[in-house]
């Protein structure tokens, strides 16, 4: 069973950074995809960004249009860990943020039914 566990997070002002960590456990299969969604009051699970594991087309990024450019995404394959640096945060990225993983490529994709796991989320606030 893989479990996610995220840590980072909190309150900043408009034009600020945070940073998110993710750290994985219990993959059964080498290749591997993990990333971040996040989800405000009243709205579904939005893809942010998503980065490929170990093996062929590691470290192969994507992100959300609203993020781009503010947001990146990294990973350490030997700590199967993720991590989201954000930068120029604005109200609109206030959500609950959550990691997320599966064991196959991420084939670019933002649905959120097709990664079966998710951290426990931490919380992204940012207001003046």
């Amino acid at each position: 069973q893989v479990q996610l566990a995220e840590s980072g997070g909190g309150s900043v002002q408009p034009g600020g950074s945070l940073r998110l960590s993710c750290i994985a456990s219990g993959f059964t299969y080498r290749k591997y995809c993990m990333g971040w969604f996040r989800q405000a009051p009243g709205k579904g699970p939005e893809g942010v960004a998503t980065i490929d594991g170990t093996g062929y087309g590691a470290g192969y990024d994507s992100y959300a249009d609203s993020v781009k450019g503010r947001f990146t995404v990294s990973l350490n394959d030997a700590k199967n860990a993720v991590y989201l640096q954000m930068h120029n945060l604005e109200p609109e990225d206030t959500a609950m943020y959550f990691c997320v993983a599966r064991e196959d490529y991420c084939w670019v994709d933002f649905s959120a039914e097709r990664y079966p796991y998710w951290g426990q989320g931490t919380q992204v606030t940012v207001s003046a």
